[in-house]
C-alpha cells in the first residue's frame, strides 16, 4: 500500500464533496484546508464569507 493511502491523505478529484455557496449560489468542492471543519464551511471565498448570505 503507498503512504499516501496509507495516510489516508490521497483523494481522488472526481469524489470530492461539493458544496453550495450561501452567498452567490456557486458550487464549491472540498479544500484540504477546509478539512478540520468542512461541516461549518458555508462559503466559496472570502469575498462570499465577507459580503455574507444574500442569495
Amino acid at each position: 500500500m503507498s503512504r499516501q493511502k496509507e495516510k489516508g491523505g490521497f483523494r481522488n478529484p472526481q469524489n470530492l464533496p461539493t458544496r453550495t455557496c450561501a452567498a452567490c449560489g456557486r458550487p464549491f468542492t472540498w479544500r484540504r484546508k477546509w478539512a478540520r471543519d468542512w461541516d461549518q464551511v458555508k462559503f466559496c471565498s472570502d469575498r462570499c464569507r465577507k459580503g455574507g448570505a444574500k442569495a
